[in-house]
């Protein structure tokens, strides 16, 4: 009898200690998913998918894009026009569908560059020095005067000088306009509208006179070049919620071949800039056509052009219904570690919405974590292609990790391949791809930034 319940108690004594064994494993786990950084480990049975986020996928993407024989993808260039092919060939691989009114993946479109030779006006009998005159206009020579049809405006000192002149430049008319000049200091700002535009059939003429003149000649002399451009965009369409968009973009042109640096290279390969923005919007596609879940439709588009002036965001942005148009995530170099080391990005005008708020609630449970831009003072929101449709309101975000103040390689022949970790790097696409899943689904809603 004692040597059965002798047994017994052995028999309970093992059961309560393995019991024990198996919860302490069990928070070993738990722990050790939840603190380890590797966001595949905390989500991979829930979304299989994310395994096709690895660092071979985008070394793979990045050795092309970002290879000698690219010859750095300057705007114009045959080479240019083979990472075009090549990103048309990934989104085709993935089942993409074409973007609303193309024959494929490429939204083609050209440009005029004007370059001011002359600018001479008479107001009223008064010359007007050529620093006054801004013309913005595709013709070659503009001549006007007060017979050709002009309407006159007036910009008055209790004006906003670029917001209203860019409603202006919307209207697409024929406009004389008369700029006070309280903005004399601001007035050559303007500028930046007669930089680079589509060939059109009106004109903007901006004078920095106070008062409306009467009569009027002008006469505005450019070099006019033309050029031609490619945007790369693919759509997953949404299942419930069709006509409202989710963005991931990324610019896949660079800097082109300049001088030899001190070791003989003069290829500006950009593997980090933005070759890596490129990968990581050809791997989500990827992704998300895998997922296959998405509520709404998500428009994935490699931007041309960012480098000279943001043409290629800029002509997309005239296509798509802002309004339609939930958030937009535009990827710009995220090939290095960030200032907080690695599993951290920042995102870009953070404060203007509660777009970044929503991205780290849906990463609850991991360590990777979004912060907001660390440097303020460089004006990041504005300076690459999300900046057009989040003047028009959308909640359109840079994700970054690049350290703008310290980041060695920017701008350099030494921006490439080697120079990037895919490890980290491939662990912040994958914190795009969990952190958008709210946005994606219908569930979230970003709020609206100001319209500029």
């Amino acid at each position: 009898m004692l040597f059965r319940s002798y047994k017994l108690y052995l028999f309970r004594h093992f059961c309560r200690s393995l019991h024990s064994f198996q919860s302490h494993c069990f928070m070993l786990i738990k722990s050790f998913f939840l603190t380890a950084g590797l966001l595949t480990a905390t989500f991979a049975f829930a979304q299989p998918a994310v395994k096709l986020l690895n660092a071979k996928e985008a070394l793979r993407i990045e050795s092309f894009l970002a290879s000698d024989e690219m010859r750095g993808r300057k705007t114009g260039s045959p080479e240019i026009d083979r990472a075009a092919d090549f990103i048309s060939d990934e989104f085709q691989k993935s089942g993409l569908k074409v973007f609303d009114g193309l024959q494929n993946y490429k939204q083609s479109f050209s440009t005029v560059r004007t370059n001011l030779i002359s600018a001479a006006a008479i107001m009223d009998g008064t010359p007007i020095g050529e620093s006054h005159v801004i013309a913005v206009t595709t013709d070659s020579l503009l001549q006007i005067n007060e017979r050709s049809g002009y309407t006159p405006i007036m910009i008055s000192n209790t004006d906003t000088l670029l917001k209203r002149a860019a409603e202006l430049m919307a209207e697409k008319r024929n406009y004389l306009v008369f700029v006070n000049t309280f903005f004399v200091n601001d007035f050559p700002k303007l500028k930046r509208f007669a930089r680079s535009n589509p060939k059109n059939n009106f004109s903007v003429v901006f004078v920095l006179n106070n008062a409306a003149a009467g009569k009027y000649s002008i006469e505005v002399r450019n070099k006019v070049t033309e050029i031609n451009y490619t945007n790369v965009i693919g759509v997953l369409p949404g299942r419930s919620k069709k006509e409202e968009f989710v963005v991931f973009s990324g610019h896949y042109d660079h800097l082109g071949v300049g001088k030899p640096n001190a070791s003989g290279d003069s290829i500006y390969n950009g593997a980090n800039d933005d070759a890596a923005g490129t990968t990581a919007v050809i791997m989500l596609a990827k992704y998300f056509a895998k997922e296959k879940n998405n509520e709404r439709s998500l428009v994935f588009v490699a931007f041309t052009a960012e480098e000279i002036g943001g043409n290629g965001s800029q002509y997309f942005s005239m296509h798509i219904d802002a309004e339609k148009v939930i958030a937009m995530f535009n990827l710009e170099m995220i090939g290095t570690e960030s200032m907080w080391g690695k599993n951290s990005a920042y995102i870009t005008g953070y404060e203007r919405s509660d777009f970044g708020k929503i991205l780290q609630k849906n990463l609850e449970g991991s360590a990777f974590h979004f912060e907001p831009d660390p440097y303020p003072k460089q004006n990041l929101f504005y300076r690459s292609d999300n900046a057009t449709l989040a003047a028009l309101g959308v909640p359109a975000h840079t994700i970054s990790t690049s350290k703008m103040d310290t980041e060695p390689n920017y701008h350099k022949q030494s921006d490439e391949v080697s120079s990037l970790d895919m490890e980290n790097m491939s662990e912040v696409i994958k914190a795009i791809a969990l952190s958008s899943r709210s946005i994606v689904s219908g569930k979230d809603t970003p709020s609206r930034i100001e319209k500029r």
